[in-house]
């Protein structure tokens, strides 16, 4: 409950407090945001590949969260009207997604008493509801049509392309990484033979 709350409202405070001061600080930001810029691009794309590293099922989500508020950061400190709205969708887009796969995650933790992916595998033969809402909110995650982070992830791209092309190879990189991740961890968790140590388990349907 405190990740879903840390995911859902206390991460996306900071960037909701970013666009509240934003007027106070247009005049230095013309100057300075190229470093802002620099470290949430640079910050997404290293975060991403951090990911690819997680066997914690917890972990990864929390990474991938990070890397979500990189561009939306960035988004912000463009200083357009297409970053500034890109970054207030995406927020909450992402905060009812990163909540929602911190409860699953919790759900799965409580039945198999582990966040290893290595033991949380072959869910799908036990909880086949639930591996629906994974992959729903996965494919959320991973801002998939019928989503609110596709729409502020497509507002977030055109206000950072305008600002500089450049930053298109970054943007990319990380919207191809947070589709690898998210496909890694339904894969990963919910195919493949479940751990035979397993000797009770109840449904979570």
């Amino acid at each position: 409950s405190g990740s879903m709350i840390l995911a859902g409202i206390m991460l996306k405070l900071g960037g909701y407090g970013l666009l509240r001061v934003l007027v106070f600080l247009q005049k230095i930001n013309l100057k300075l945001n190229y470093i802002w810029l620099s470290v949430s691009l640079l910050g997404g794309f290293y975060i991403s590949l951090k990911c690819f590293c997680q066997v914690d099922i917890k972990s990864l989500i929390a990474y991938s969260s990070v890397a979500h508020m990189s561009i939306v950061i960035g988004g912000i400190m463009v200083m357009n009207y297409w970053g500034f709205n890109g970054s207030y969708i995406l927020m909450i887009g992402h905060g009812l997604c990163s909540s929602g796969m911190f409860c699953l995650a919790n759900i799965s933790y409580e039945r198999l008493y582990s966040r290893s992916m290595y033991i949380n595998k072959g869910l799908m033969n036990f909880m086949p509801s639930m591996s629906l809402w994974w992959f729903l909110l996965l494919s959320s995650n991973m801002a998939a049509p019928p989503s609110l982070n596709l729409m502020g992830e497509i507002s977030l791209i055109n206000s950072l392309m305008s600002w500089s092309y450049f930053s298109m190879i970054l943007l990319v990189l990380i919207s191809f990484f947070s589709a690898g991740y998210s496909l890694y961890l339904f894969s990963y968790t919910q195919h493949g033979m479940f751990y035979q140590g397993l000797y009770s388990f109840y449904m979570g349907v």
